[in-house]
């Protein structure tokens, strides 16, 4: 029902063919309409040049009779004071009538009634004029006897009424075909008006036919939209749910496998750690009774006791990887200090570790989540990062515990956390909210390396906030003991090996 753009291979919707067509008569209702609009003014623009001719047409003709009677009159003046000066008007008039009678001739061209009249009014004029200076000559000749007798003659009054009479039938000739041409716009604006009201009425009801067409189909696409968004709510709640089922099964495998690891560095340091022992209590026993009697078997004895010895630090080393000892034995502190030294020690990085003395205090679960955060992020550092210094830094907040770790490293990209093959990052995020706290890795100061920050609570969501003696942690303390502002730190720098 819309125009759209669809994929490679699928054909092009358009409207449908009655709408194409309202849109077509629509079209052309408003184009017949512009069309009478642009006539109407043409016949409007018409007019107003007749009214406006007609104006000077009378104008015209009030002054070419104005002309003969100033010169009439100074034609009299002349013949009562005999000065010369009276007799400009006459002097100029030929020429001014002349001027205005060709004027005439062509703002009456298109009326052939008027243009004889023009012919007969100029006859008139000339007659006129003629008589005037043949009354000049003979006053000259004869004196003012000569002209009052002249003047007594009854054709002379008649000659100046003809011309007014003239001038007085020509101007109403022309208010005549005025008013005629005038009456002929207003009957042909009449039925243009009424052409272009049905034509409106008609592109009206197009346009209210076609309004109620795209109303529809936007009803029918709103509705559509409506089902859309209403899948998408959908889909997303899907999504939620099962990104939340799948983060509370990830916070659960890590429960389950730091519980798992746990019970393996137990049975590994109880049950192999103790058959180890007694093995290697065997071979000394039996290397002693035959170094001297059997010095050969005794040395086989010591080789194969220096491979137990190497099997034990293996055990040793397989157990502090499941379960670190120094975290169940010595708590938190010395198991960081302890791993950023043997970090330091085996990177060759810088490694300063700014723990906080209240460290033990924290509980198993919070304990184990900062230390495997911290030894994630510091593994990362070392595979990616490029640095040349490392700080581990642990502070106790009234609320919970803060972790930062940050390197003057090559940094992180910012969309990290969202990669999916990013399996530390994710599993250090899992970790902090599994205990209700929050993970975030940004750039370092100044976008100078990456900053890993972990904040833990005091009080996991599930109530785990004892520590390893049994004893409540110490959130309830620190809610009336406030933390202190500067809390005393132990700094380890492993220097490099």
């Amino acid at each position: 029902m819309y125009f759209s753009t669809a994929p490679a291979g699928e054909p092009v919707r358009s409207l449908p063919l009655h709408k194409k067509l309202l849109c077509l008569a629509c079209v052309i209702l408003l184009v017949v309409n512009g069309v009478f609009l642009v006539r109407n003014l043409d016949d409007l623009r018409a007019a107003n040049a007749l009214q406006t001719q007609s104006a000077r047409v009378s104008d015209e003709l009030q002054y070419l009779n104005l002309l003969v009677t100033d010169a009439e009159s100074g034609l009299r003046g002349y013949f009562l004071s005999g000065s010369d000066v009276y007799l400009g008007p006459l002097h100029a008039a030929p020429q001014q009538i002349d001027n205005q009678l060709r004027a005439l001739g062509v703002l009456l061209a298109d009326s052939p009634s008027q243009t004889r009249n023009l012919a007969q009014l100029r006859s008139l004029v000339q007659k006129k004029l003629g008589l005037m200076h043949q009354a000049l000559e003979v006053y000259r000749q004869g004196g003012l006897v000569d002209i009052v007798a002249i003047a007594a003659a009854p054709d002379e009054r008649a000659d100046m009424d003809e011309i007014r009479l003239q001038v007085v039938i020509m101007t109403r000739e022309q208010n005549e075909l005025l008013a005629a041409r005038t009456a002929s716009f207003y009957q042909q604006y009449r039925h243009a008006a009424l052409f272009g009201l049905g034509i409106n009425t008609a592109a009206i009801v197009v346009l209210v036919l076609f309004y109620k067409l795209i109303q529809r189909a936007f009803g029918l696409r709103l509705r559509a939209e409506r089902a859309l968004q209403q899948s998408n709510d959908h889909l997303e709640e899907m999504v939620a749910e099962r990104t939340e089922q799948l983060s509370v099964l990830s916070r659960h495998l890590i429960k389950v496998s730091e519980e798992e690891k746990s019970r393996l560095a137990r049975e590994l340091h109880d049950e192999m750690g103790a058959n180890l022992t007694a093995i290697g209590m065997d071979l000394t026993t039996v290397s002693e009774q035959l170094r001297v009697s059997q010095p050969e078997l005794a040395a086989k004895l010591g080789r194969a006791r220096r491979t137990l010895v190497d099997t034990v630090q293996l055990k040793r080393r397989i157990i502090e990887n499941l379960r670190p000892s120094l975290l169940d034995n010595m708590g938190l502190s010395a198991a960081l200090q302890s791993y950023c030294a043997d970090y330091g020690r085996i990177t060759s990085l810088d490694c300063d570790a700014l723990i906080d003395r209240q460290a033990d205090t924290a509980g198993p679960m919070q304990a184990i989540a900062l230390f495997r955060i911290t030894q994630e992020a510091l593994n990362n550092i070392a595979k990616y990062a490029e640095a040349r210094s490392v700080i581990v830094n642990l502070s106790r907040e009234p609320e919970g515990w803060d972790l930062e770790i940050t390197d003057d490293g090559i940094g992180i990209p910012a969309d990290a956390m969202a990669k999916s093959k990013s399996h530390g990052l994710l599993g250090m995020r899992e970790r902090a909210l599994l205990l209700g706290g929050s993970l975030t890795v940004e750039r370092g100061v100044n976008g100078i390396g990456t900053c890993v920050r972990a904040w833990i609570p005091v009080e996991a969501p599930g109530g785990e906030g004892k520590n390893k003696t049994g004893a409540a942690s110490a959130a309830p303390g620190m809610e009336s003991d406030p933390a202190p502002s500067a809390p005393d730190q132990v700094r380890i720098n492993a220097p490099h090996p």
